[in-house]
């Protein structure tokens, strides 16, 4: 095949290029780093001229690297780092103020004021989401109220909010699309789930006007055309858009009721995808849109660990026990079977999902005279498994449906040590794909099927290939030893930092 889909990633510190082929293989690619701002304590910010200026440099790198001409561009595919919201001016393009990273906490105390008014079961109930400032609602109100004559401008049209996928098409139009999906629009705290669409309620509880949000569209179709004046030469339709972790579970294969994925990173975000049914979490975890084709929406459930590779990277930085990461398998491996007894409970910045203790803290329990640091790297490889295993647990209770396997992704995927261990702790198994690049094979995947590279998700499940596949051989009553002891561990850390506080 001759397709070349141009797939942008646009992440929190950075935006990757790849050039992806019609088998699937990325053939190019090109990254840029952009500056991250943090003018206040809890403020998180980040220039959104520097963000196109950075997809600019790092597509024209993936264009060079895999000697594909501007013109040879078949489609363009797009995904992005979530909840990360500005407001630009619908004629100049130009920024009101720097974008607020979905990592930013200013709107803390506001999202505490609807709370304590009791709007939360209204925001639950409608988005699926917990009402934080993790969010884009509450950020676009904070812009609408700071930037003298932003809120009488949104008003009569003149300004439009964006998500970084917004943003990007936005300026690879040269201004002539203003639209979003499902994916993202599901992370404002603004959209319905029930109707699938924006909800005038919530915006008017938010204080957000209807003006300045934009269209939502299929996550795989036609969303504009690149302006070649614009976007280095290239006149290209942009036919798939969706958020960095619902395009990793797109990219996995996960299409189907019952899939999920799990991406190990400094954290791990779990997506567990629950099929057109729309399933509210009773354990704390978030209900959001995993993609749209033909009208119809995917919906998955999401659920974060704080710390999986963190404590892998805290083991050599402050601990200076290994070098490198990779040693840990060595490490591990050389004790026998069973941990011995060591659990170590990462919660250093307290614990996610199932479990939301913002107090706990980390704990190393079952110490001996004998412990050393291989003990503390098979603490840390089981850690990741032990809390996926909460998660997935929670998941599956929630939506009533049977784990069919877990598709792993991120640093850690490489780790085989882990991956037969998670499958042991989740009796399913886990599978790594041969190309681990997850979330940039989604967007380009979407962007194939909109634009007819494949017709179908059957003639695409042929391009996702498999690395390795871990079958569970734990028995279960092994298992259920093993993780009395992890529950146990848990149990211990939490509330600690309420203990000991003055």
């Amino acid at each position: 095949m001759h397709a070349r889909i141009l797939a942008i990633d646009a992440g929190t510190t950075g935006v990757r290029g790849f050039i992806v082929d019609g088998g699937g293989r990325i053939i190019g690619s090109g990254y840029r780093e952009f500056t991250q701002h943090f003018p206040r304590p809890g403020w998180v910010e980040h220039d959104a001229e520097e963000i196109w200026e950075a997809t600019l440099a790092a597509c024209a790198e993936a264009l060079k690297v895999s000697d594909t001409a501007p013109d040879a561009v078949t489609c363009i595919g797009i995904t992005n780092q979530r909840e990360t919201t500005l407001l630009y001016e619908r004629d100049t393009l130009r920024p009101i103020h720097r974008a607020i990273v979905w990592q930013d906490r200013r709107t803390a105390d506001r999202c505490e004021q609807l709370r304590a008014a009791g709007h939360e079961p209204l925001v639950r109930q409608r988005t699926g989401l917990v009402l934080d400032a993790y969010f884009s609602g509450t950020k676009v109100a904070w812009l609408l109220d700071t930037v003298p004559g932003a809120r009488e401008r949104a008003e009569r049209g003149e300004l439009a909010f964006a998500t970084i996928d917004t943003w990007l098409v936005a300026r690879l139009t040269a201004g002539a699309t203003h639209v979003t999906e499902p994916s993202n629009a599901s992370r404002t705290m603004l959209y319905d789930l029930g109707t699938g669409a924006f909800c005038p309620e919530l915006c008017a509880l938010l204080d957000v006007p209807l003006e300045v949000l934009p269209e939502i569209r299929d996550s795989s179709g036609h969303f504009g055309d690149s302006v070649p004046e614009a976007f280095l030469g290239v006149a290209a339709p942009i036919t798939g858009i969706a958020g960095d972790q619902q395009a990793a579970l797109f990219g996995q294969g996960a299409w189907t009721a019952g899939t999920s994925k799990n991406t190990y990173g400094t954290g791990s975000f779990l997506l567990f995808n629950t099929g057109h049914e729309l399933v509210r979490s009773g354990a704390g975890l978030l209900t959001s849109v995993g993609w749209r084709l033909d009208g119809r929406d995917t919906y998955v459930l999401e659920g974060a660990i704080f710390v999986t590779g963190a404590s892998v990277q805290w083991m050599r930085d402050q601990l200076g026990i290994i070098d490198h990461a990779s040693e840990t398998e060595a490490l591990a491996a050389e004790l026998p079977p069973g941990n011995e007894g060591v659990y170590l409970v990462p919660a250093f910045t307290g614990l996610g999902a199932p479990h939301w203790d913002p107090h706990a803290r980390g704990l190393l329990i079952g110490l001996t005279r004998g412990t050393d640091r291989r003990h503390l790297a098979r603490a840390a490889l089981e850690a990741m498994a032990y809390q996926t295993a909460d998660v997935v647990a929670a998941m599956t209770a929630d939506a009533r449906i049977e784990l069919a396997e877990l598709r792993v992704d991120g640093g850690a995927a490489a780790n085989d040590l882990l991956c037969r261990f998670q499958a042991d702790m989740l009796g399913v198994p886990v599978v790594r794909p041969r190309i681990t690049e997850t979330t940039v094979l989604g967007a380009a995947f979407l962007a194939g099927l909109g634009a007819g590279v494949w017709s179908s998700l059957d003639e695409l499940a042929g391009v996702w290939q498999l690395d390795r596949r871990f079958e569970p051989r734990m028995h279960d009553t092994e298992r259920e030893h093993l993780l009395v002891g992890w529950r146990a561990a848990v149990e211990r850390s939490g509330g600690w930092a309420r203990i000991t506080e003055h």
